[in-house]
């Protein structure tokens, strides 16, 4: 079966191999893969800016049809439509796995950079990370059920919204349109920035019902944000999810005093951030890494109750053959999100 690989450390490096259909072990489930998103993280992958052990397939954004049990593994049928969690394995040990925070453990390696992930066939993972898709939920929204998680993780888990809040969100892409509808469905207010290159991102959020866009090339973000806002004090909580510098700075102005600053976006480097404003305004700054058990549960509940489409977020297809093709969408934001399927 061909596969989406990074062969090698170093910048580059991901090209399509044939590779064995693998078998699942004691206590694994077996998956045929209906789709698989390709996230940031894949590219950061591809540019060497985030760890990976190659020879590996890359993707761990996955959906679709269980078709071996291995050993042991009860409560789970050949035929059920899932997703799954990304972490195949971590030490049960430390001091976060302890917490019940296996996501934050020295020792987690997951699928799609440290062990084969889905830009494939079939994929094999712990049947304890299995969860079936709700009925009105098909294999391409399913597959984005991860960053859905990963989304909830930073807002409703790790509780930084509240009813009645305004949030403003830089960066609608994939995570910020997501972002936009997990804060609506917790009744605050949302306003999304964008660039010129967002303007059909930024229309797409409109349709997913943000209070106000703003091209920040264009339009007065502070302006609109203060008149949106009690007593013009600025936005109550602020999502960063582009990964972009001057995005990170800008929101710190943004945000009124004891305000909230979440970091959701990777930006693959070090960026300037004048955390004197940190002081200044009493902000309280949280990051949020990857997702937990619990979010992914709210997760399926806000696809499977409608509150959150992940499928309106899909505009681009391929075969796992025309990867260079869909790194390009990305690249060159010229879609929201892409899926990958099967060679064949």
């Amino acid at each position: 079966m061909k596969a989406i690989m990074k062969v090698a450390p170093g910048v580059g490096n991901v090209e399509v191999r044939e590779i064995s259909e693998p078998q699942p072990g004691p206590g694994q489930v077996k998956i045929r893969i209906g789709a698989a998103g390709l996230c940031g993280t894949d590219l950061h992958i591809y540019k060497d800016e985030f760890r990976s052990w190659p020879p590996v397939v890359l993707g761990h954004e996955v959906a679709g049809e269980i078709v071996e049990l291995g050993e042991g593994v009860q409560g789970l049928a050949p035929g059920m439509r899932v997703t799954s969690e990304t972490y195949f394995s971590y030490c049960g040990q430390c001091r976060s796995c302890r917490a019940g925070h296996t996501n934050l453990c020295l020792e987690r390696r997951s699928i799609g950079s440290a062990v084969n992930g889905g830009f494939t066939n079939y994929l094999v993972v712990p049947a304890r990370n299995i969860h079936e898709l709700p009925a009105s939920v098909d294999y391409r929204a399913g597959a984005l059920t991860e960053p859905l998680a990963c989304v909830v993780h930073a807002t409703l888990t790790t509780p930084t919204v509240a009813p009645g809040d305004v949030a403003v969100i830089a960066g609608p892409g994939a995570i910020g349109l997501l972002t936009l509808q997990v804060v609506k469905a917790a009744g605050a207010r949302a306003i999304m920035l964008g660039t010129d290159a967002d303007e059909h991102r930024l229309a797409l959020a409109t349709q997913l019902g943000a209070d106000a866009v703003v091209n920040v090339q264009r339009g007065d973000a502070a302006a609109i944000v203060r008149d949106g806002t009690i007593e013009g004090l600025g936005a109550d909580v602020v999502y960063e999810c582009s990964g972009a510098g001057p995005a990170a700075q800008q929101l710190l102005t943004l945000v009124r005093r004891h305000g909230r600053y979440v970091q959701v976006g990777l930006f693959g480097r070090p960026v300037a951030w004048d955390l004197d404003q940190l002081v200044y305004k009493e902000l309280t700054a949280t990051g949020t890494n990857a997702s937990t058990p619990a979010s992914w549960l709210r997760a399926l509940e806000l696809t499977g109750s409608g509150k959150v489409r992940t499928d309106l977020l899909i505009t681009h297809e391929f075969p796992v053959t025309a990867w260079e093709q869909g790194f390009a969408t990305f690249e060159e934001k010229s879609g929201i999100k892409t899926i990958f399927v099967p060679a064949e």
